[in-house]
């Protein structure tokens, strides 16, 4: 046995119904295709979302949402993270650039400090944005923050 005597198995495969060749065929007239309506016609292709004519449920629903394309997204970094990474590296100064590099973020995300947790030693933290509360928190444990 060899590639060029290779062939389905017994009853494995049918020849294709040939559609459209005459009344005595069975599949003649309409050709499977029904009376009328755009589906009988040829050229029809169904665009997405159309329902007959009838309004199609994309339009029937109201509309909602705004979305502010001058919106400004952070990465929120919470004050438990900074006291981590300053105590594993043992760092003064916490920034943007030593985030980036710990994988806290990634080179085109904006950075916001947040207060969950707490600061167990004096850093100096650089980011973009602080809540109130973490620059209190930071300030409070000797700290001092900068605006990147």
């Amino acid at each position: 046995m060899d590639l060029s005597n290779l062939q389905p198995a017994v009853g494995s495969t049918k020849s294709k119904t040939r559609i459209g060749r005459g009344a005595g065929s069975g599949k003649g007239g309409t050709s499977t295709r029904g009376h009328k309506g755009a589906k009988s016609r040829s050229g029809y292709s169904r665009k997405i979302g159309f329902e007959g004519g009838q309004m199609p449920l994309q339009r029937r629903l109201p509309k909602f949402g705004f979305k502010n394309i001058n919106r400004v997204e952070y990465k929120a970094i919470n004050l438990s993270d900074i006291d981590a990474l300053a105590t594993a590296k043992n760092l003064e100064k916490v920034g943007i650039e030593e985030l980036r590099a710990a994988g806290y973020i990634n080179r085109k995300q904006l950075v916001k400090v947040l207060a969950k947790g707490s600061l167990s030693r004096k850093v100096d933290v650089e980011a973009n944005a602080f809540s109130a509360a973490a620059q209190q928190a930071i300030e409070a444990a000797g700290g001092s923050i900068n605006k990147a």
